[in-house]
């Protein structure tokens, strides 16, 4: 068996794996004949601003046709951005718009470690602030684009993670996610609370690692209506993609570190070594749904008492596909569906993309949301302009006919994408006959009646 490391962002140096490697390659079995030799520790530059993860992605399919050859098969790890790396990596080559298809993807295992899948809240702090962050950046100035791809609600997160739910996996390919929740103070950061938010490991949301995650399109049905419904279902993964969620897991460092806390004197006790074999010993279908359960409930075992949490990322814009930047949205509860019907402390972070100004993400303590009453979620949407010669309606999303555990699940996101419709005002453009009288329209009214 061939297996490639692939690193997270920022990183310098090959000592970031800890001892990781040198423990799978002793605790694997023997007949896989993984030798030091078919372990390749991924070095790729992150830190330059003119690096795109796009970039990245295809000098990734380069070195690898170099270092083992195009149609070998191999198994992959990957730390933190490194997943979004191998996920464009696949979408690029072996992808719906590429010459090849998942039929022909050489890899067999991707088994994603603290994953930056649906970004990170520490993304958005800018270069000079991200760099001095240990828990993540050790020191290294980040690299702009890599940092404006990580940042929650980008567009290229939301462009590849629609893509991925199109994907018919089968037994071509197992993704496998492995992330931790766990603080270690020694990395926290006093000036940004990120650093020690909970549901993360530091640096990523659980939420936020999760490959099982949804997405909701709805539409504002007509001109008149203040309503969003649902257009067609409600998209998911074709399979349920195997999650743990690891004890007493960071996302960095020597001490918890999912990857560096890892020594040749712990390797036989660390499940993080024990879930990744499991996860390379997956050769069928039904082997992975049997991984996916085991993971399934050691994180319910976990998590027994703890808080668990979840991600809504929102993305508003017209019926003609424009962006809409000025917007609020109000998340709405109970029959009536009014926002003082939430729960307390419902409510733990909101973060709106800084390029892609239509994304906003909200971060919600799943536990109080599952006791909204009568089971009813909805939100209101107020775009601006919303009076003039061009406007937006505010409109409503009901769950009457959605059950709330079908859009919001705990340690998952669910992507909304609302379209609202584009009002013209009738006066916007008018045709006067030649022989009218001339005058001025410079003040012209608006007619209140729309196109």
């Amino acid at each position: 068996m061939k297996l490639i490391f692939v690193h997270g962002w920022s990183v310098t140096d090959t000592d970031t794996y800890g001892k990781l490697p040198e423990a799978i390659q002793k605790v694997a079995p023997s007949e896989w004949q993984l030798e030091v030799s078919h372990i390749y520790l991924g070095e790729y530059i992150s830190f330059h601003d003119e690096v795109t993860v796009f970039d990245i992605a295809r000098a990734f399919d380069a070195a690898r046709k170099e270092a083992i050859g195009d149609y070998t098969e191999f198994s992959c790890i990957t730390h933190s951005t490194g997943a979004p790396v191998l996920r464009e990596w696949i979408n690029l080559f072996y992808g719906a718009d590429s010459l090849n298809s998942l039929d022909n993807l050489p890899l067999k295992h991707l088994i994603m470690l603290a994953p930056a899948n649906h970004g990170s809240a520490l993304a958005q702090l800018g270069k000079a602030r991200a760099s001095r962050i240990k828990s993540w950046f050790d020191g290294v100035e980040p690299g702009q684009n890599i940092l404006n791809w990580l940042e929650l609600g980008s567009s290229e997160q939301w462009s590849l993670n629609t893509d991925w739910l199109n994907y018919e996996f089968g037994n071509n390919l197992y993704p496998v996610v492995i992330t931790g929740q766990t603080i270690d103070k020694k990395l926290y950061d006093y000036i940004n609370s990120y650093t020690a938010e909970k549901g993360s490991d530091g640096v990523v949301r659980v939420a936020a690692t999760n490959l099982n995650y949804r997405l909701v399109q709805l539409n504002q049905n007509n001109s008149l209506s203040d309503q969003l419904d649902i257009v067609g279902a409600v998209r998911t993964s074709t399979k349920e993609i195997a999650m743990e969620v690891l004890a007493n897991t960071s996302h960095s460092g020597r001490d918890k570190g999912i990857m560096q806390s890892v020594t040749s004197r712990n390797q036989d006790k660390k499940q993080v070594v024990k879930s990744i074999i499991d996860s390379l010993s997956v050769n069928n279908e039904q082997a992975y749904k049997s991984l996916a359960q085991d993971m399934k409930k050691r994180t319910a075992t976990i998590q027994k008492i703890s808080t668990k949490y979840s991600m809504i990322v929102f993305k508003v814009i017209d019926n003609y596909g424009a962006e809409i930047e000025d917007f609020d949205i109000y998340l709405l509860a109970g029959n009536d569906y009014r926002p003082d019907k939430l729960p307390k402390g419902f409510h733990v972070d909101t973060q709106k993309n800084l390029i892609n100004k239509c994304e906003l993400t909200y971060y919600l303590n799943h536990n109080k949301m599952k006791t909204i009453l009568d089971g009813k979620i909805g939100f209101r949407v107020i775009a601006r302009p919303s009076a003039g010669f061009s406007f937006y309606k505010p409109a409503e999303f009901h769950s009457n006919e959605v059950e709330f555990d079908e859009l919001l699940k705990e340690n998952e996101t669910v992507m909304i994408e609302i379209v609202l419709n584009r009002m013209v005002d009738k006066n916007t453009f008018k045709l006067t006959s030649v022989n009218n009288k001339r005058e001025s329209f410079k003040n012209q009214k608006i007619a209140g009646n729309t196109i």
